[in-house]
């Protein structure tokens, strides 16, 4: 649509690459399965503890840019996705922690969050799902974040970190307690004579059959949060976003609770596709950038074969 408002791909290249990167990792899950949950693609010989640095939590590490960040994150639930790479180089690269810690404690409190792209893109940092680990110093932070600070512990020129060793303020460990609070049941109502349409954490499309007069339930499993927890301020957000869905009713439950508790037969269950999901029924497709799936080792492999199907290919085929 934003093509069709007259964009040419070249000008809006690094958004649609954003956009195309969420793509990218969502079929990587599907792909992969609870593999994104281990270190996919090399493991992490040098990690140290499966902790997360103390001064990450408390928003202390002493690099301005990275703790107010993380200060306006706690308050707002939005991370820019630069000083996302930054922290988590700080955690796995230089703190020695393995990625996966830090990565439940940023999803946690992330309002848009996403558990393929957050996971994949600590490995990503960290090493295990790239053939690199991401680096960055006090230049580059300052540089991306429009700050001037020095003499922090990242304020080294890039060959140090050959023999880097990690400070003593990112020693002290903790282990975050992630616990999602549920709302409380209540009672809903479901009409048999109507298919019954399920909404999650993943799918708010308010578009999605808007015409067809169905039941609509916002499905809540304990479960799920269970593995996957979330903040308080991120349920809100999914149950705010549901104001966008008329006649939306939350149950908080699992899928065969409803199932059972209702006598809804398959063939009146629909759901979009993902790999959270445990239903049956008639599962029906998300939406999606392009039409190229499968799994590809780097997302350059798969943005050159995606990109050829934008309206206005111009300039967009330099191989970057």
């Amino acid at each position: 649509r934003t093509l069709d408002r007259g964009f040419e791909p070249d000008e809006i290249k690094k958004w649609l690459q954003e956009l195309a990167w969420r793509d990218y990792w969502q079929l990587i899950w599907i792909e992969k399965g609870n593999e994104i949950n281990s270190d996919l693609r090399h493991p992490l010989p040098d990690v140290q503890n499966h902790y997360m640095p103390k001064v990450i939590i408390e928003a202390n590490t002493g690099i301005k840019a990275v703790d107010d960040a993380i200060e306006e994150f706690y308050e707002t639930g939005y991370l820019h996705n630069h000083v996302r790479m930054d922290i988590a180089t700080i955690c796995c690269n230089m703190g020695k922690s393995h990625w996966k810690v830090p990565a439940k404690w940023m999803y946690y409190h992330l309002k848009d969050g996403d558990w393929a792209s957050n996971a994949l893109s600590w490995q990503w940092v960290a090493g295990s799902n790239s053939n690199k680990k991401y680096i960055a110093n006090q230049d580059n932070i300052n540089k991306y974040c429009n700050t001037d600070q020095s003499g922090t512990f990242l304020d080294v020129p890039y060959e140090a970190f050959d023999d880097f060793y990690t400070p003593k303020t990112l020693k002290d460990l903790v282990l975050p307690e992630l616990k999602t609070l549920l709302p409380d049941s209540k009672e809903i109502e479901i009409d048999s004579d109507k298919p019954t349409l399920i909404y999650n954490f993943y799918n708010m499309d308010p578009k999605w059959k808007e015409d067809e007069d169905a039941n609509r339930i916002l499905l809540l499993e304990p479960s799920i949060f269970q593995k996957y927890p979330v903040s308080e301020n991120s349920i809100r957000f999914v149950i705010d976003l549901g104001e966008n869905i008329p006649n939306l009713q939350n149950y908080v439950g699992e899928f065969d609770e409803l199932k059972n508790q209702f006598s809804l037969p398959d063939s009146d269950i629909y759901f979009k596709e993902h790999p959270l999901n445990n239903y049956s029924g008639n599962e029906e497709p998300r939406d999606w950038m392009f039409s190229t799936k499968g799994y590809y080792s780097s997302f350059f492999k798969f943005w050159n074969k995606a990109k050829k199907e934008l309206k206005h290919p111009a300039g967009l085929f330099d191989g970057t």
